[in-house]
């Protein structure tokens, strides 16, 4: 990974609600989290979780998937897997020596 992506990625984290918002999609699996029921878990009004949401699709960590009228929000995985990975990876060099 890119030290300008896991930058970008690290930041949108940094927020304490993005933060909220990604833990809560991370515990719901792979399915996904309809986005009314991030609304109602969370507390967080609707053009302000459009927001924080956006924020994190820009940077992949997020995509969103469209059933009928229901719009789920769904984790990447992988790509915080790819984060994890160039965390230790980075950070953790001299510990492997």
């Amino acid at each position: 990974m890119e030290i300008e992506l896991a930058a970008k990625r690290l930041a949108e984290l940094g927020h304490t609600t993005r933060l909220e918002i990604f833990r809560y999609l991370v515990r719901g699996g792979r399915q996904g989290v309809p986005v009314g029921e991030i609304q109602s878990e969370l507390g967080i009004p609707g053009s302000t979780l459009s927001h924080h949401i956006s924020r994190l699709v820009a940077v992949g960590l997020v995509l969103q998937r469209r059933e009928g009228r229901t719009l789920y929000c769904v984790p990447q995985y992988q790509e915080l897997d790819g984060l994890i990975d160039f965390l230790k990876d980075e950070c953790c060099i001299n510990e492997n020596k």
